[in-house]
Formats: structure tokens, C-alpha cells, sequence
């Protein structure tokens, strides 16, 4: 039976809407880009994306770190987006063991996977396939004040322990704050475990640690935590710290109330103008000679949820932001080292020196967050918080740790 127009007006009409435009398909992104820099990077990456596909329109939802931490086991479980920002190797693989990722292997042809930095690849592969994109790495250690350590009659960073505990002493009876450290986010603390472990008990020993084979009651690991007291009793860091956010703490850097940061390299896009020619930066200090140099360099990736309804769209955004030009661009804005290896990189003094750092390391690690358990870290990073406030609660923060460890691991 026909309508109300006669069948000649209808195919016509058919025809005509068919040879019209698609109308675009929306991709959702959840991102935890909400620092200026990296907002800036990703929507302009994104609105690049766009013009190249314009029948793709992104819906680009950005969200503070520790918002984002807090609600991506939601969204993998629930409604999900059709991409998500995270973290490559262990964080990444909790969610692929629980079949929350899907698998993007198909986008890492032979010339992609020769054009990418290996550790890069190693930390989205699970099983011989990969489950995300990596994109971004840096390197942390020691940013400070390249003037408030002249000024107080310090030469250049400390290289050495006795060198870093001097440097405090010195800092210290000048009225400057040391360290910088805001402990209020938690993770903070974790670069400060991180590194005094890796200098005192070296990678593979902190590797097993993060997988959860050796006890936070081992004394190597009480070894560390008499170092980081050594450092607090002599009032190395920031006093109201459990107050104060990595973002408040490192005003106190540009305020010139403290002269060092243990932090990443994400931080030099918000140095001050007129500020940038007075940091520097240093790897972190050597504690036993006899231990190698190993590093922390966490990487970020992007991943495509199972519930993903764009999953067509999301390998399409994921295949761009693998490409070199993309993560030239990305990464010269965020001031950090991109993955694939034909892509340039922005010529930057605090760049070089990280890069060459990194080139030198004999091993890298993520991050504490990233190596251990989600579980395990946020217990441990309490306990990091706890012991710098009450360096005396040592062994109940260590009990504490070591209870999660054995009902997390079960051994």
C-alpha cells in the first residue's frame, strides 16, 4: 500500500537521502588531561582527529587524575566510553585479565611495531597481544632550583646520599624548604619509596617486591624506610605535606620557600615565566655505588573498553595516535618523550637530559601505583603518608602493608 506520495516522488527521495551525507558517529573519549598542557595537547590532537574523519565527532570528556582513578572501574563495567587514557603494563593488565579491554593487536602491523620504542610495545602486551597504545613516557628525578642551592652555598644537585643529606643541612639552616612534596593525593610518596629502594636494593628486588613475592617485613624493605627516616628526622621535607596536593607543592619551587621535587617531567609546562632558566634537573642520588642505575619512567596509553558501542571509531583514533607526526605534536606540547621512534622530539634542555637518562638506565621500572597491585599501592601509600607524618608508627605501617600483600597475593 503506499503513502501519501506517489512511488516515482519516493525512490527519488530514497535515492536522493542515500547519496546525502552519513551523519557523523560520535566517539566518546574519557580523558585525564585537566592540567593546561596536556588539555591543550589532546584537543587540539582531537580536533585534528576531526578534520581528518569528518564523519567521526568526539565527545571529549576530561576529568581531574584522582576523579579519573576513582571512576574508570565504573565505566569499564558499566556504560562504557569508547576510549579511555590509562596506564601501560601492570594497571593495564588487571583490566585485560578481567576481559575489560578489548584487543587492538590488529593496528600493530610489522612496520607500526619496528617504528616503536620496545618497552613501549612489551608494557600493552599480554599474551602476545596487545591491548592498548602507548603513546607518552617520561622521566623522574630531582627538579629544583638551580639558584637556591648556589645561594646556600651548595655547588650542584646532590649526586650521592651524604651529598643529599649535606644538601638538606645547608638548605635547612638557610630557611628553605629542602624537598617540596605535597602527600595530600598519596602518590606523591611513592616516588620517594620508589627511588630509595631501587638505589638501595636495586630493580629486580623491587620488581619482586611490586609483584608481591618478598614481605614488606623483609629487612631489606625496613632498610629503605631507615634511610626516608634519616630524611625526615632531619627535616628534609615540606612540614604541612599531608595538607598540601603535588599541584600546591610545587608552588613552594616557584615561590622559592623549597629548593627540590622528586616529580616528573610533566611538571616543566608549569613552570613560571622567567622561572624556567633557574631549575634544572638531576637524577636521583646515588645511595650504594654497587647497585645499578635503574629509573622510573612511567608510560601512558590509550585502550578500547569491551562495552565500547564505537569500537570502529576508537581503532581508528588509537591507529592516529600511534602515527609519529601525532605523537611529535602531542608530546612536544607535554614536554615528554613519545614512543615511536620516528617522531622528533622538542628540543628541550629538561627533555635531553631525561632522555639521555633514560638511555643510560640498566632497567626501568613504571611507578609504585603502576607496578604493584591498585589494592596493595593505595594501603601502601596510606602507610607512606602515615610514616612521614609519625616516623615512629614504622612498624605498624610495615604489619599493615604486609597484611594486604598476603590476603592480596595469598603467600
Amino acid at each position: 500500500m503506499r503513502g501519501p506520495c506517489g512511488l516515482v516522488v519516493c525512490v527519488v527521495a530514497l535515492v536522493l537521502g542515500a547519496a546525502g551525507p552519513a551523519p557523523a558517529r560520535t566517539l566518546i573519549i574519557n580523558a585525564n588531561t585537566s592540567d593546561p598542557a596536556p588539555r591543550a595537547a589532546w584537543s587540539a590532537a582531537v580536533a585534528a582527529f576531526e578534520r581528518e574523519n569528518p564523519d567521526i565527532q568526539v565527545k571529549f570528556n576530561i576529568y581531574d587524575h584522582e576523579s579519573y582513578k576513582k571512576s574508570i572501574r565504573n565505566w569499564l563495567t558499566g556504560a562504557s566510553p569508547d576510549v579511555v587514557f590509562w596506564f601501560a603494563g601492570n594497571r593495564m593488565r588487571g583490566f585485560v585479565e578481567r576481559k575489560l579491554l578489548t584487543d587492538v593487536s590488529s593496528l600493530f602491523t610489522a612496520d607500526v611495531t619496528a617504528s616503536l620504542h620496545r618497552p613501549a610495545l612489551d608494557l600493552v602486551t599480554v599474551g602476545g597481544r596487545q591491548y592498548g597504545v602507548p603513546y607518552s613516557y617520561y622521566q623522574v628525578g630531582l627538579y629544583f632550583r638551580a639558584d637556591l642551592l648556589q645561594s646556600a652555598g651548595i655547588a650542584q644537585a646532590p649526586r650521592d646520599w651524604n651529598e643529599l643529606l649535606a644538601a638538606c643541612d645547608r638548605l635547612k639552616s638557610a630557611g628553605i624548604d629542602p624537598v617540596a612534596i605535597g602527600s595530600k593525593d598519596l602518590w606523591p610518596t611513592a616516588a620517594w619509596f620508589d627511588y630509595l629502594n631501587l638505589r638501595t636494593n636495586g630493580h629486580a628486588f623491587h620488581m619482586a617486591l611490586m609483584a608481591g613475592t618478598i614481605p614488606y617485613t623483609d629487612p631489606r624493605v625496613r632498610a629503605v624506610f631507615d634511610k626516608w627516616r634519616a630524611l625526615l628526622e632531619r627535616g628534609c621535607f615540606t612540614r604541612n605535606h599531608a595538607s598540601l596536593s603535588w599541584q600546591e607543592s610545587q608552588a613552594l619551587l616557584y615561590q622559592g620557600r623549597a629548593a627540590m621535587m622528586l616529580i616528573g617531567n610533566y611538571i616543566v609546562p608549569n613552570f613560571p615565566s622567567g622561572l624556567r632558566e633557574k631549575m634544572d634537573f638531576a637524577r636521583f642520588p646515588t645511595i650504594d655505588p654497587g647497585v645499578g642505575r635503574y629509573e622510573d619512567a612511567p608510560m601512558n596509553s590509550l585502550h578500547i573498553p569491551a562495552g565500547a558501542r564505537n569500537k570502529d571509531g576508537a581503532r581508528r583514533f588509537l591507529a592516529y595516535v600511534l602515527r609519529a607526526d601525532v605523537q611529535e605534536a602531542i608530546n612536544r606540547a607535554l614536554s615528554q618523550l613519545p614512543v615511536n621512534l620516528k617522531a622528533g622530539v622538542a628540543d628541550d634542555p629538561f627533555l635531553a637530559k631525561g632522555q639521555a637518562l633514560l638511555r643510560q638506565a640498566d632497567g626501568l621500572a613504571q611507578y609504585f601505583d603502576r607496578d604493584t597491585s591498585e589494592d596493595l599501592a593505595l594501603i601502601a601509600m596510606k602507610g607512606f603518608q602515615e610514616f612521614m607524618i609519625e616516623p615512629e608508627r614504622i612498624e605498624s605501617v610495615l604489619a599493615a602493608i604486609e597484611q594486604a600483600r598476603k590476603r592480596i597475593y595469598g603467600h
